[in-house]
């Protein structure tokens, strides 16, 4: 095993135990980090849920089907199982009961004797957004968490449904943990690649030098899904792609690729750097949203041969629903490094390929020493970062073609990480907690954070809530989404992106 950096003893709580995402997601993961010798020492999980099970056994053995199923490492399943799963419990207990939080402090009493130290205590709340407040209120209230030292309480997004109550929210939670104790998570950010753009632009002399608007024509940002709703009718009736996926996911990648170079890793330098992007990104006047965005609504149709209903057909779904599952987006962040140059971003569901990409397009070179038969295949250089599902960098540039005449072809120089590194690249989710259980905030997101990102999207929600679409459904399944997300870009002279595999011109 390999040697990590020491933690203190550790109890996480889960609440939400019995729930899918720490079936899918958070114990895969733990048991990942315990694979690899990244827990600390003393550390033990304590589920909580609503969910009945017969014994302790029969909710771990719940779980061993999820890392068979969900894990990386499914085939060193038999290896360290069984003491892994020792440091697990479950309790089923009502969050809204005061009854339970006393029960959590007698168990915190109870493994600070036994340890003979005070652990750190770590609450994950693997729940409903809305059940989130309440169990805040809860630990307030039961003064679990007062000593910010040592205890760190976990939410997933999203971190308010507006920006009206993304403050309120932060209102409340700042009145009971200080903004060091409290991990908004984004799982993006947990990606290896994702943090890779931080290596790659500020260890590298190469790069930062042209990294702004004398060499970079503009920037596109792709977060592609082939999948529908599938069972998340009611929460996209409310939320839509805009709040789902720009505004958390999409602004984040945005900051890494415009912010500035930081003075150190520290957690807040990086954060301070990434809001300096979302306070400089210039505010869409709400008439003019038309101009800058595009949403779109996946009709019936075929993907991969498979025949799929329209989003109006969905469960849990209006049949005259005016929820957007597509988005395309053109930004400007108006400051020296980046004036001028569009950004340009969309998602989507049901769309042709599953992709996170982003793309830098470069200003082309002046071809004026070249004779003309160099000039049919001139392309600009490119470089391509692909989050998922391939992972890897790729420059594009310029290659004579093998042959007498001064012919050039577009060629990719190409880092694969299945390539370069052995073993598979760990899970976001891996990351994150890691970071949660050490303490480091950097992948997570602040409040003033959180508020800059909704108050970008506002004049667009307010926009699009005022006025009602009158062409959904508008993208079948399987295309890139609606003509106008075309023509949002081509206006300017620019055509989307594919998946680097793809990239032909």
């Amino acid at each position: 095993m390999q040697e990590h950096k020491k933690l203190p003893p550790t109890i996480l709580f889960i609440f939400g135990g019995s729930g899918d995402l720490t079936n899918r997601k958070l114990v895969p993961a733990l048991y990942n980090l315990y694979l690899d010798n990244y827990l600390p020492e003393q550390f033990i999980i304590i589920g909580v849920g609503r969910t009945s099970f017969g014994s302790d056994e029969e909710y771990r053995n719940k779980l061993r089907q999820g890392v068979q199923e969900f894990s990386r490492r499914k085939d060193e399943l038999e290896q360290k199982w069984k003491d892994f799963a020792s440091l697990i419990t479950y309790h089923e207990l009502d969050l809204s009961d005061d009854a339970t939080y006393q029960k959590i402090i007698s168990w915190i009493a109870e493994k600070s004797a036994s340890w003979q130290t005070k652990p750190t205590i770590i609450f994950y709340l693997a729940v409903a957004p809305q059940l989130a407040p309440g169990i805040a209120r809860k630990l307030s209230a039961q003064k679990i968490c007062e000593d910010p030292s040592c205890t760190r309480i976990v939410f997933e997004k999203p971190f308010g449904h507006d920006l009206a109550s993304a403050r309120e929210l932060n209102q409340l939670l700042s009145g009971i943990f200080a903004e060091d104790q409290i991990f908004r998570i984004d799982h993006y950010l947990g990606k290896e690649t994702v943090q890779n753009i931080l290596a790659f632009r500020f260890a590298n002399a190469l790069y930062e030098p042209i990294w702004n608007n004398n060499y970079i024509d503009h920037i596109q940002i792709t977060a592609a899904e082939t999948v529908g709703v599938e069972d998340r009718g009611s929460y996209y009736e409310q939320a839509g792609a805009l709040r789902d996926m720009v505004q958390n996911h999409v602004l984040q990648l945005l900051c890494m690729i415009a912010m500035e170079p930081p003075t150190s890793f520290e957690a807040n330098e990086i954060r301070n750097k990434k809001v300096d992007v979302l306070h400089a990104l210039r505010k869409i006047d709400t008439e003019e949203v038309h101009a800058h965005a595009v949403r779109g609504q996946y009709s019936e149709g075929w993907i991969k041969a498979k025949k799929v209903q329209g989003y109006r057909q969905e469960k849990n779904v209006s049949p005259k629903s005016p929820a957007e599952t597509f988005v395309a987006v053109k930004f400007f962040v108006d400051n020296w490094r980046w004036r001028n140059v569009p950004f340009y971003v969309r998602t989507g569901k049901y769309l042709h390929e599953k992709a996170t990409l982003i793309t830098i397009q470069f200003k082309s070179a002046p071809g004026y020493a070249f004779p003309k038969e160099a000039a049919e295949t001139w392309r600009p250089n490119r470089l391509t970062i692909s989050i998922q599902p391939e992972m890897d960098i790729r420059i594009r540039f310029q290659a004579k073609r093998p042959g007498p005449d001064m012919i050039l072809n577009p060629v990719d120089m190409i880092f694969s990480y299945a390539e370069a590194y052995d073993g598979k690249e760990p899970e976001a989710y891996e990351t994150l907690l890691e970071d949660v259980i050490s303490g480091n905030q950097t992948l997570f997101m602040r409040a003033d954070q959180v508020e800059a990102a909704w108050k970008v999207i506002t004049p667009i929600l307010e926009a699009w809530q005022n006025r009602l679409p009158v062409d959904f459904p508008n993208y079948a399944p399987d295309s890139w989404g609606p003509e106008d997300a075309e023509a949002l870009i081509a206006r300017d002279g620019h055509h989307w992106v594919t998946l680097p595999s793809k990239i032909k011109e």
